[in-house]
């Protein structure tokens, strides 16, 4: 029997839970938020999707009761504020700060052999602070932000080369965020031929820029943050998780040296599996890539050093 709880109901969070259970990768899935009947109401209406669309997973909600979140094999914490228009990652850090801490805390003392997933902003800052707060090991916890900047990565591709994006490769490392992202361009691909072949150079910064700004031209649309694509890429790694996948996808992890970073939550790619993630592969950079990655190490640095200042940490 697999579980999987996803704590915050909104529409990340909604989104994830409907994902895992129309895909059936839990047996059971679990909502939880902190506002009255919001979860119970969530999970209600993707139950009665059952019927229509054949599916057997089971699904319930609860308002912050953690011991019905008991025995996860994953725990997805998409909770906190989201982003609204104008605001920058870095300004959510001392609201979700509180938040992420008591969520993880709260959850490991039902479910202690858990993984963890963090998709709330800002992401590496939470993904870090989720790390020193609860002392797991460091290849159970796992920020989902590169999975879902890849996806507008490879979305930007597609459209710009009118393929299906199934048939692209492309990753983003470093930062989940406006400034701190690094689409790798130069290793993107159309069928395992590079898509430089029909690219040029000026229409591939036009791409990586369309990507990095991925989550605020959305914010701006929408009026609020995405949930759609976020839900999907949280499904994703959940699914890598618990089917003992082995992909390798770019997350958020704790770096201890690789890639010339030292403690610190940064996005690169990683096998994903059973126990989380299990190996950092070296996607050996090419200098100026490097030095963007160092770049944006320091960018996230700086909103760390927010934790201390805060004394979240």
């Amino acid at each position: 029997m697999t579980k999987v709880s996803v704590i915050g109901a909104g529409a990340v969070g909604a989104t994830t839970a409907d994902v895992i259970a129309y895909r059936e990768l839990a047996d059971e899935v679990v909502l939880l938020d902190v506002k009255e009947g919001f979860a119970e109401g969530k999970a209600l209406d993707i139950y009665q999707t059952t019927s229509l669309l054949g599916m057997k997973t089971r699904i319930s909600g609860t308002t912050n009761d953690y011991s019905k979140t008991a025995n996860s094999d994953v725990v997805v914490i998409t909770s906190g504020i989201p982003r609204k228009p104008g605001m920058t990652r870095e300004e959510l850090i001392g609201t979700n700060a509180n938040i992420v801490k008591s969520v993880a805390e709260n959850v490991l003392k039902h479910s202690p052999n858990a993984i963890i997933v963090v998709v709330s902003n800002p992401m590496d800052t939470m993904t870090y602070l989720a790390l020193k707060s609860t002392g797991l090991p460091k290849h159970r916890i796992i920020g989902m932000g590169g999975l879902l900047d890849s996806a507008r990565f490879k979305g930007y591709l597609g459209l710009a080369l009118n393929q299906p994006t199934a048939d692209i490769q492309g990753t983003v490392i470093g930062g989940h965020g406006d400034t701190t992202m690094i689409p790798l361009t130069r290793l993107a691909t159309l069928n395992g031929i590079s898509v430089s072949k029909w690219l040029n150079p000026d229409k591939l910064k036009e791409i990586s820029d369309a990507t990095m700004v991925g989550g605020a031209t959305l914010t701006k649309l929408l009026g609020t943050s995405a949930w759609y694509a976020p839900g999907a890429a949280s499904a994703l790694l959940v699914e890598n998780i618990v089917r003992d996948q082995k992909r390798i996808q770019p997350c958020c992890v704790y770096l201890d040296g690789e890639y010339g970073q030292k403690d610190i939550c940064l996005g690169v790619p990683v096998t994903i599996g059973k126990n989380g993630w299990e190996e950092i592969v070296d996607y050996n950079l090419a200098s100026d890539e490097q030095e963007l990655f160092a770049k944006s190490a320091d960018a996230v640095r700086n909103m760390n050093n927010v934790l201390k200042e805060i004394g979240a940490l």
